[in-house]
């Protein structure tokens, strides 16, 4: 920062003064964090879909790699997209490849969740509770970047989830029993 004297009076120029803005970090952890719920969840959701009417972990694990690959692409383009059409913004690329990373860290949640577990009850079981887990700390993240009250929040992306999960493994489950 470059000082000058002038009568008495120091004046600061700003040539040598760096910005940095926060506002702008907090928006990318919390759309980081965003991207990472959705992979999270809709892959997990995906997983108990199939899971209900296949038991095997190969077609589980085999669901969820789809899930992940083809929601990343879907958050990327999405994201290049919008970011593109707006000027102020930062470079494309590098926020669809920001949002395709955040998704896929979500996604290997539940993946890694099921991949070692044979038995069904137990991975279904498995795969719930260590989502149910990332679920409270994404939406206790997403409380405290947000400026949100902290139980609340994540209690309801908790819930949230829950609901996810439970109606997709039950509209599955009907649809294989019913023969669709």
């Amino acid at each position: 920062m470059d000082l000058e004297k002038q009568e008495g009076v120091v004046v600061v120029t700003p040539e040598e003064v760096e910005v940095f803005d926060y506002a702008k970090r907090a928006q990318w952890l919390r759309a980081a964090v965003l991207g990472a719920n959705d992979g999270l969840l809709s892959t997990a959701s995906l997983m108990m879909g199939v899971g209900a009417v296949k038991q095997d972990v190969k077609t589980m694990i085999l669901t969820g790699v789809a899930g992940l690959v083809a929601g990343a692409c879907s958050m990327a383009i999405g994201e290049f997209v919008s970011v593109y059409s707006q000027n102020k913004l930062p470079n494309p690329y590098t926020a669809a490849m920001a949002s395709a990373v955040a998704f896929s860290v979500g996604a290997l949640v539940p993946l890694l969740a099921a991949a070692f577990i044979k038995d069904y009850k137990v991975r279904l079981a498995v795969v719930v509770a260590v989502v149910s887990l990332a679920l409270l700390v994404f939406g206790g993240v997403g409380a405290v970047l947000g400026k949100a009250p902290f139980v609340k929040s994540s209690l309801r992306v908790l819930i949230g989830g829950w609901l996810a999960m439970a109606v997709t493994f039950g509209l599955t489950k009907l649809a294989g029993h019913v023969g669709v």
